[in-house]
């Protein structure tokens, strides 16, 4: 998703507190945050509460999670690894075979995103980021969806808390109304020019990180360290364009070096500059959900066609290290600066985008009350024990992240 900064924890503070005042004198048919599962709701418990469900849904989702990702790619690289070992003589495969053997595997991958993503829509945010950063630790892939909308591990007011805070994030309920079907998310999906460029964005950038195919034994342990470095500044700083590019033109400055020099050493280094490339990637569906937060069946959508189609460049990535290129593979990394240079100039225009659309909102948010969206702050009155109108003055602060 894209939206406003977090406030400090004495603004916070601040807010909640003046809210409990107005609570309390407000209409019946607001929910008093005193009953039981509106008490980690109270300023004096909300901050360690937080901490506490955080804590609770990472140790919980988390380590399942990079354990079936780990599963998942180690078979997808052992490739690699055993090219090395020869199986293309074992095999008698030429060099194109090789190629159709890595490629093969996202023609059934690719469109196999979209529908997925429609029946997983739910997501986290202000913490997401390093938390698919660590994701990607495991293997440096995909990122991490939670729904504790409905865990029986949590209790009543730990779920609440977190419907709350997912309220809060965007200034209204992070569910789907009635009208907010999966077709509908993928058509409004369809309709968004932000999910075209993301999609192209994720596409060149897999391209230019296609050496993985062929890299049987990168410096993963930095990258993996710089990772989640990266995405941890990203959230606590809200930015999203560098977090993203930075690590695409350390890969740029990879190829250059790789390109003009064949000694070990430099080679060398270009070897983390590169494998720390996936850094700007992890973050790529993060800025999706920023971009495209609500409705959630729409977010859904669009985060499966941006990795669905995304992966078309490992695809193509497939083709693009060919052994007769080797073993300078200059060809190759002329093809990887051209991608991350694609990749910087949509990630540019979505930046513009975004800062438009916040200057859009700063300038009508007085915009027709659909009845879609009469629902969703409704749902975020009921959640937050607030009136409609505090509800809807709330949403007015939402703005994007870029």
């Amino acid at each position: 998703m894209s939206l406003r900064h977090a406030p400090s924890t004495s603004s916070k503070e601040k807010y909640h507190a003046e809210n409990i005042e107005k609570v309390e004198t407000s209409s019946q048919d607001v929910i008093d945050i005193h009953d039981e599962d509106g008490e980690l709701l109270l300023p004096e418990h909300r901050e360690q509460a937080e901490r506490k469900l955080v804590r609770k849904l990472d140790f919980r989702l988390l380590p399942t999670i990079i354990l079936i990702f780990i599963l998942n790619y180690i078979d997808r690289t052992a490739v690699s690894s055993a090219r090395l070992k020869g199986i293309e003589q074992d095999l008698h495969l030429t060099d194109i075979q090789y190629e159709t053997v890595l490629a093969v595997l996202y023609a059934s991958y690719v469109p196999a995103q979209i529908p997925s993503n429609m029946i997983l829509n739910r997501i986290t945010r202000y913490e997401l980021a390093f938390r698919s950063a660590i994701l990607y630790g495991g293997l440096l892939i995909s990122n991490a969806f939670g729904s504790p909308n409905n865990t029986a591990w949590l209790s009543k007011a730990e779920r609440r808390l977190a419907q709350v805070r997912l309220a809060e994030d965007a200034g209204e309920a992070d569910e789907d109304t009635s009208s907010d079907t999966a077709y509908t998310g993928l058509k409004q999906a369809l309709q968004d020019p932000k999910v075209y460029l993301l999609a192209f964005m994720g596409c060149s950038q897999l391209l230019g990180l296609s050496f993985v195919n062929f890299f049987p034994t990168p410096p993963w342990i930095f990258s993996t360290i710089v990772c989640c470095l990266n995405a941890w500044h990203a959230d606590r700083t809200g930015e999203r364009f560098f977090h993203n590019a930075a690590p695409w033109w350390g890969v740029i400055l990879a190829y250059i070096i790789g390109v003009s020099t064949s000694s070990v050493g430099g080679r060398y280094v270009a070897m983390f500059l590169m494998a720390s490339g996936y850094a700007g990637f992890a973050l790529l569906l993060v800025w999706t959900s920023n971009a495209i937060p609500r409705p959630p069946a729409k977010r859904a959508a669009a985060i499966g066609i941006v990795n669905g189609f995304g992966n078309l460049g490992n695809l193509i990535g497939s083709y693009a290290w060919k052994a007769s290129w080797g073993p300078d593979y200059h060809q190759s990394m002329f093809i990887g600066i051209a991608s991350f240079s694609l990749s910087t100039v949509l990630a540019l225009i979505v930046r513009h985008i975004l800062i438009a659309q916040n200057k859009k909102l700063d300038e009508s948010d007085a915009e027709e009350m659909t009845p879609a969206r009469r629902q969703r702050i409704e749902d975020a009155a009921r959640l937050e024990g607030l009136t409609f109108e505090e509800a809807a003055e709330r949403q007015k602060g939402f703005r994007y992240l870029y």
